[in-house]
């Protein structure tokens, strides 16, 4: 048995400073009031008044694609970026990571070599298969489907049988709503994308080209839904921005809202039954790069349930303490946007999410130098898979 003494720990109401963790084998075995011997334990770790927190569940994230594709003419082995990868978000103190792959039908948004049917394929082959090897954190895949991809609705329904998919969501990058309501926005961001289909038919053509368009049906979107809920898994929208919108998503069968373009419609989708989602690049920005809902507004105005790094795996854990410094938003509720909530959302809370007597021992212990949050231990089933400690 482990013991972590003279920390503050971070549960989903309160911090506590005057107990031990409790750690035996993979799970919390719950808290002591002062140790007596600590030869009775296999090893006691000193917090030293640092914060013990729970482990980051990231439930949306593609910052894969950066480790695979660093370049647009520099491709690397899969399985080699994802090891890269997950060391670099264990330092972020993410220990649960749904990455965000797409099924895009076309290359406006230029050619990502994860958009394609084949790759999507073969990194959800690596993800299913890396859970039975070596690994550092927990490997999930959150699959998103552009609604216009008429061929991803096999894939989906796939992968759900295979239980390679552990979350999807439905995506709709038309211009004129959603993300991109402003034309001007969508145009300037496509333009860096240097996509295919800008440089052949125009911005104009672009524009057409959306308009004459098929997408999946009602019908369609629903029967994936209750796959995904017959699985266990949640169902995401992206993007809303009307409450007509939200309305039909109740119907198809849309658990989760990621990134509402507006508080009104973030407040709306609160009513409606929906778990929330914003970036914590937003927070660390002061704003959407797509001139969008500020998710620190939303975070202020109870309107945002969940935070995500989107793709900047560092943003999670420095957006939590800093809407707590600077905004005053109680650091157990912050916390429960990176850990217990998207646990709940994802329906693993029973094992995740929160230190709690009986669950997952997946747990960070926080140091604050200089005034920045930073990770010296970070513990996955009750193994320090990572120590730093900082020079002075």
């Amino acid at each position: 048995m482990i013991a972590v003494k003279n920390g503050k720990l971070i549960t989903p109401d309160r911090i506590i400073e005057d107990k031990t963790l409790l750690i035996d084998q993979d799970r919390i075995f719950g808290f002591a009031d002062s140790l007596d011997n600590d030869d009775a334990f296999d090893e006691v770790i000193n917090a030293g008044g640092r914060f013990i927190m729970p482990g980051i569940i990231d439930v949306h994230s593609d910052t894969i694609e950066q480790y695979i594709q660093p370049r647009p003419t520099s491709q690397m082995d899969f399985e080699f970026a994802l090891k890269v990868c997950e060391r670099d978000l264990l330092s972020a103190g993410i220990t649960t990571m749904y990455h965000s792959l797409s099924l895009f039908r076309d290359e406006i948004f230029g050619k990502g070599l994860l958009r394609s049917r084949d790759n999507v394929q073969q990194i959800a082959d690596l993800i299913a298969g890396i859970r039975m090897r070596d690994r550092l954190i927990r490997h999930r895949l959150h699959l998103r489907v552009e609604i216009d991809n008429l061929e991803s609705f096999d894939i989906v329904r796939d992968m759900i049988d295979q239980g390679k998919a552990h979350l999807i969501s439905f995506m709709d990058h038309t211009p004129g709503q959603g993300q991109y309501s402003s034309l001007a926005v969508y145009q300037d961001t496509i333009s860096k994308y240097n996509g295919k289909e800008i440089s052949s038919l125009g911005f104009d053509g672009v524009l057409e080209h959306h308009k004459n368009k098929t997408v999946l049906s009602v019908k369609q979107l629903k029967e994936l839904a209750g796959l995904a809920h017959e699985k266990g898994i949640a169902v995401a929208s992206h993007d809303d921005d009307t409450d007509k919108k939200l309305e039909l998503n109740k119907e198809i069968g849309v658990d989760i809202s990621e990134f509402p373009v507006s508080l009104e419609t973030a407040k709306s989708a609160k009513k409606h039954g929906f778990y929330t989602v914003v970036g914590s690049a937003n927070i660390l920005r002061n704003g959407s790069h797509s001139g969008n809902l500020s998710a620190t507004e939303a975070v202020s105005e109870e309107c945002a349930d969940i935070i995500c790094s989107d793709y900047y795996p560092a943003a999670v854990l420095h957006s939590i303490f800093l809407m707590h410094t600077k905004h005053g938003v109680p650091l157990p509720q912050m916390v429960n946007k990176a850990t217990l909530n998207p646990a709940e959302a994802m329906r693993t809370d029973k094992d995740y999410g929160s230190i709690e007597p009986g669950k997952k021992a997946d747990f960070l212990i926080v140091d604050i130098p200089d005034g920045y949050p930073v990770i010296t231990h970070t513990f996955v089933d009750g193994i320090a898979a990572s120590r730093v400690e900082y020079r002075s």
